[in-house]
């Protein structure tokens, strides 16, 4: 008696992989920070074909025996010469995949694209397949390499709606900051200009975002009374959403 096919009703033998075209699975990263009141967004250089000498997103292939999210920690770490453990630190959140047939001329590829917001990340420097790498100033890069353009517009978006929904712009100020120090942070990540007291309002009537600290004021170099200071709160959410206003771009 010969057995049957496998439970699901799927007979392995039935599969010919050759019967489909290869294909290759990459990572890339747009990972931005804000230094000196500035949004910037970590590039390399490549240093091979295609596009070398182009600037483009840390990324590269998956290999075989790791998952997306280790191949992107890892890649991260080789093209910027970031140690492995500030790499495997870093909260990346997965963006999306771009599976375009023709976005890499060497072969058909699709990558799976991760997004970070981040403090505090040292110098990066190139390694790998990068000829160099650097912190530019969001928008100052001109046109990137493959797809990049796009995963960085998305990425882009998709770090502005997590300062909407979470408390992750305290990350960005001193340890006691003003409300003007704070609401820097969002208008540099928007591009936006957001109304003073409409800003004030909100921050200090949604729950745990910031806490006052006890007689703390900082001069800041107008000529009104010194600024309150605060500090973060205990809330990692922020409920309700502080969300970007309309019609009020910087840029």
């Amino acid at each position: 008696m010969t057995e049957g096919p496998v439970s699901g009703g799927h007979d392995p033998g039935a599969y010919d992989p050759h019967a489909f075209p290869p294909f290759a699975v990459t990572v890339d990263l747009a990972v931005f920070t804000v230094r000196d009141g500035e949004l910037h967004v970590l590039l390399i250089e490549r240093g091979q074909e295609p596009y070398k000498g182009a600037w483009a997103l840390p990324g590269g292939f998956v290999l075989p025996r790791e998952s997306a999210g280790q191949a992107a920690r890892r890649e991260l770490a080789e093209e910027t010469g970031l140690s492995a453990s500030t790499a495997d630190a870093l909260h990346l959140e997965q963006l999306r995949t771009y599976s375009d047939p023709d976005r890499d001329p060497r072969m058909r590829v699709v990558s799976v694209a991760y997004t970070a917001l981040v403090p505090d990340l040292p110098e990066p420097h190139g390694g790998g397949d990068a000829a160099h790498a650097q912190w530019m100033p969001h928008g100052s890069h001109g046109r990137l390499a493959f797809d990049h353009d796009r995963i960085l517009a998305d990425a882009h978006d998709r770090v502005g709606a997590k300062l909407e929904y979470t408390c992750l712009a305290t990350a960005f100020c001193p340890s006691e900051f003003t409300l003007g120090e704070l609401r820097q942070v969002y208008e540099t990540v928007w591009g936006v200009e957001l109304d003073r007291p409409n800003f004030r309002r909100k921050v200090l009537t949604t729950p745990g975002f910031v806490e006052a600290v006890e007689g703390g004021a900082r001069l800041t170099g107008g000529r009104g009374k010194p600024a309150a200071l605060y500090r973060a709160g205990p809330a990692n959410a922020l409920h309700p959403p502080l969300l970007r206003p309309e019609g009020r771009r910087t840029t």
